[in-house]
């Protein structure tokens, strides 16, 4: 594998940059991905970039698909898929794992392979396991493509929750109570009575730090199977929520206090941190949910109402947590400011949303760098960074 990206040939340097905009995916996260994916197609420069849209579907197939913004988005309550706007019901797309090769192909059963030409960076908006875990990239780096975001290594760690939180206490980050059940020590037991070791376990932390608790699969996002707990005859079900996404699971202790997000980007000089919003208490809902989220538009304080000192702060750890997971291109770092006035890193997002009412846009518009500016850097960094070690 080249360990940087291959010189532009005469044809490449005359031509403008092909951006394969690459979406959906195998996660529970799917329709996120599709709605972040429409909300950059209707926003990215066609006068400076070729556009490529690729959707990844449910069940893993790689399909072309219509450049139309307006057909993925939330409309009444509903989510879109990959599979409404397929352009084939059976089509495929490869990406060769050539280094010296960027060449996309489009086969369908039954007909000659047809070469899309070449794909100078992909612009991955998956979230969740497949995607955002460090497995596109894995492919990504063989093939030799540069990509926005974190590498192999960091995309990992960020969707980890149990190793981000152990990064983040190695670098001396402000990490909050927390307990990791894992897939045997739940499903150990005998017949009837699996899981008592590990209900054992949460309840003598809850006796230490208190209900109510949170429940959460360990790698997913957009606040996918997340269950507050208020006591222990809750548990049963919670796990089987978290457990429907991912076989590894968090507890957290609630801590009490302000929601408080801040946006990373890279820049030509090195990372800097955006304006810091708040996440105000959602009355409708128990916590900051996906309902919350992305059906019920919950809207967060752009700016954050902070003091100085407070936000100087948050952006220094936000820059920390960054660097100590190794991120590249952008993160969304999410703290709790508690009763105390001290911050606490919750956790970070290697590829936050970007739907238009997605905190981390809205924060660096609120800094000073618009939506169209904002994926302009995004990829223009990743042409800049070389693929391999770095």
């Amino acid at each position: 594998m080249s360990s940087e990206n291959s010189p532009q040939s005469p044809e490449q340097q005359l031509r403008k940059p092909r951006v394969a905009v690459v979406f959906g995916g195998r996660s529970s996260e799917h329709a996120i991905s599709v709605v972040t994916a429409g909300a950059v197609l209707r926003s990215i420069d066609r006068t400076k970039y070729d556009v490529l849209p690729i959707g990844i579907t449910t069940d893993g197939r790689w399909a072309l698909t219509a450049d139309d913004p307006e057909r993925m988005a939330i409309a009444d309550r509903a989510l879109p898929s990959v599979d409404q706007i397929a352009e084939s019901t059976d089509g495929g797309v490869v990406l060769s794992i050539d280094p010296g090769n960027r060449e996309v192909v489009y086969s369908e059963p039954g007909s000659v392979p047809k070469a899309l030409g070449e794909v100078d960076v992909v612009f991955p908006v998956l979230h969740g396991p497949y995607g955002e875990d460090g497995t596109l990239q894995g492919l990504l780096e063989l093939s030799g493509v540069p990509y926005v975001g974190a590498g192999v290594l960091a995309s990992a760690v960020g969707q980890d929750k149990e190793y981000m939180k152990r990064v983040f206490t190695s670098f001396g980050l402000p990490v909050g109570p927390y307990l990791v059940i894992r897939p045997r020590e739940w499903e150990q037991g005998p017949e009837g009575a699996e899981g008592a070791a590990a209900r054992e376990k949460i309840t003598d932390f809850a006796a230490e730090h208190g209900w109510p608790l949170f429940v959460k699969p360990a790698r997913a996002g957009s606040s996918m199977g997340i269950t507050k707990v208020e006591d222990a005859s809750g548990l049963d079900e919670a796990i089987a929520e978290a457990r429907r996404h991912d076989p590894k699971i968090l507890v957290e202790s609630l801590l009490r206090g302000r929601e408080i997000e801040c946006g990373v980007l890279e820049f030509e000089d090195g990372p800097r941190a955006s304006v810091p919003a708040e996440i105000p208490p959602v009355t409708a809902h128990d916590f900051y949910d996906f309902e919350a989220k992305y059906i019920d538009s919950a809207a967060g304080l752009v700016p954050a109402p902070l003091t100085e000192e407070q936000t100087a702060e948050v952006q220094r750890l936000a820059v920390e947590a960054f660097e100590a997971v190794s991120c590249e291109g952008l993160v969304r770092a999410d703290f709790f400011l508690t009763e105390d006035g001290e911050f606490v890193i919750n956790e970070i997002n290697t590829l936050p949303g970007f739907t238009p009412i997605s905190m981390f846009p809205r924060m660096w518009q609120e800094s000073g760098v618009g939506y169209p500016e904002l994926i302009d850097r995004l990829i223009q960094a990743a042409l800049r960074r070389p693929t391999g070690l770095r």
